[in-house]
Order: C-alpha cells, then sequence, then structure tokens
C-alpha cells in the first residue's frame, strides 16, 4: 500500500472521528471569548415632545453608539415597542427579551434586553413588577404612580459554554419607599434564581450611590420595613467603581446637554463572582447632539473560572 493511499485513509477516520465525538476537538475558550461586552442605556421614551431632541432625530446615534461599544448584550430603559422595532431593524443579529409594562405584552416602556444571537441563547427569561403582586401586569405599590418593572435573562455563552444571568431595571423616580421595596424584591428574585450562576444587574435606579436602595444592593446596609429590618443575601458590587473607585464627576442623566455634574444613576452591578475588565460612562455626543437625555454605562467584564 503506497504512502498516499496510507495518508488518504488515515484522513478519513480522523474525519469520521470528528464528526461522531465533536467533543474530541473543542478548545477552551481564549480569554477574548469569554469577555462580555455590556450596555445599560435609559433611550428616552420616544413620544415624549422633545423638540430637536425627538426620537427621529437621534434615533440613529442610539444605534451608532451602541455599534461603537460592541455591546452583545444591551439593557434599554423607557423603551416603547417602535424604538426597540428600530433598533433591531439596524442590528440584524439581535434578538430581545422583555414586555410593555403596562399590560405584559407590548404596551408601555420596556426594560428589555436585546442580545446578539450569534453569541448568547436564552435559557429561562421572565418579567416582573414591582409590586406586593409582582406577577400581576400593570401593578403598582409603595407610592410609585407609574409602573416599574425588572425584566431577566439566563444566558449561555455559546463560545464561552457557561451561563449568567442578567436583570435589567428601572425603579421609581419619585418614591423613596417604592425604591427601597424595590432593591428588597430584586434581591428576593435574584436569591431565588433558579441556578447559581453569576449575576449581572444593570439599568437606571433613579438613585445615587449613597442611597439607601443602592447601599442595600451594594454595601449590604440594612433596610428598615414594616416587617422588621431587612438585609441582601448577595451583595453586589458597581463595576464602574471597580474601575474608577474615585472618579467624579459622575452625573449619568445630561439633560441632553451633556452635563455630568449630577449624581450616578445608572449602573452595572456585578456578583463576586465576575471580574471587571474594564468600565466607564459613554459620555458619547454627535456634533454635540446626545443620544439621550442620559449617558449609557458600559462594562467589560469576564465571569471568573469555576463561577458555575
Amino acid at each position: 500500500m503506497t504512502f498516499r493511499r496510507i495518508s488518504g485513509i488515515l484522513l478519513l477516520l480522523l474525519g469520521a472521528l470528528c464528526s461522531v465525538h465533536p467533543a474530541y476537538w473543542t478548545t477552551q475558550a481564549s480569554s477574548g471569548d469569554a469577555e462580555l461586552n455590556l450596555l445599560s442605556f435609559n433611550i428616552r421614551y420616544g413620544s415624549a415632545k422633545d423638540g430637536t431632541n425627538s426620537w427621529m432625530l437621534r434615533k440613529g446615534f442610539v444605534v451608532q453608539l451602541i455599534k461603537d461599544t460592541g455591546a452583545g448584550i444591551v439593557g434599554l430603559q423607557e423603551a416603547l415597542r417602535f424604538q426597540i422595532d428600530e433598533i433591531r431593524s439596524s442590528l440584524s443579529s439581535f434578538d430581545e427579551v422583555g414586555v410593555g409594562r403596562d399590560d405584559g405584552d407590548i404596551e408601555g416602556e420596556y426594560s428589555a434586553l436585546i442580545y446578539d444571537t450569534t453569541r448568547f441563547r436564552v435559557e429561562d427569561q421572565s418579567t416582573f413588577w414591582y409590586s406586593d403582586t409582582p406577577e400581576i401586569p400593570g401593578s403598582k405599590n409603595w407610592g410609585n404612580t407609574i409602573t416599574r418593572i425588572c425584566t431577566w435573562a439566563r444566558f449561555r455563552d455559546l463560545r464561552a459554554g457557561n451561563e449568567f444571568y442578567v436583570y435589567n431595571t428601572h425603579f421609581d423616580h419619585r418614591s423613596q419607599p417604592s425604591r427601597e421595596r424595590s432593591a428588597i424584591l430584586l434581591q428576593e428574585r435574584i436569591a431565588s434564581r433558579q441556578t447559581k450562576d453569576p449575576v449581572i444587574v444593570m439599568g437606571d435606579f433613579n438613585a445615587g450611590e449613597n442611597n439607601p436602595a443602592i447601599r442595600f444592593l451594594t454595601r449590604g446596609t440594612a433596610i428598615q420595613v414594616e416587617e422588621g429590618s431587612i438585609t441582601p443575601t448577595l451583595i453586589l458590587f458597581d463595576t464602574f467603581r471597580r474601575i474608577h473607585p474615585g472618579a467624579k464627576p459622575v452625573g449619568t442623566f445630561n439633560g441632553f446637554e451633556g452635563r455630568s455634574d449630577g449624581e450616578k444613576i445608572d449602573y452595572i452591578l456585578a456578583s463576586p463572582d465576575v471580574e471587571v475588565l474594564d468600565a466607564g460612562i459613554r459620555r458619547d455626543h454627535f456634533g454635540g447632539r446626545y443620544p439621550s437625555d442620559h449617558f449609557a454605562v458600559s462594562a467589560i467584564v469576564r465571569l471568573v473560572q469555576g463561577a458555575n
């Protein structure tokens, strides 16, 4: 038998083995493959009468910012159905998780998660309402006159093979009791998740870094309610502060003017089994025009090896 014939037979056997046992040929994901690029962005609801800052005149800026960051998972707050449709039409590989807060279907603002389907797959997902009846669409309590929600998903990273949770939330802008109760309910839902995979929490919390709702989530400070004192079972940390512990100014509400003198109210939080590689406040503008009245916040993270 000639050498060429033997070589051909060996190649055929190798191909057959690879097709029958693909796991033999998988390699561990590189550090770049394991990185998660995240973005949280209050895009300002598109039906607002904002004049020169109306949605039609700035939607291209929103899409461009998302593309510029390269984020694979984006948490949108204040997004209406038509805004999500228009954003996704420019991001062909992206799908979404979420419902409208008014009816649990398409009415009202979303706290939607949009994600790149070439990288991530949704294993589980749901939305709950910040109220005494969190499964009832449109429900609200605790002093907030506007319905508030949180949408979450458990993602599988198709490159790295691991799974993790992302919660996208929008706390009330007026009622401090609502913010505190919302933080408690959010913590309870995280603690009761089906699998103990790493957690990312992003959103517009309408609360500065020293607000009791944020201290509860990130420092474990107790909140007093009628039932007594409540402390969290899992303390999260602010990805931005992990990289920029003393940064000033850090205001994330800019009022379409680019100012940053207020409080940081937009966050990407993470559980201790998440490593932060980079994080920032995206002050992008386009010829002096801003995509939203909030700055987006970004983070590049990696799940700690063995976290799952």
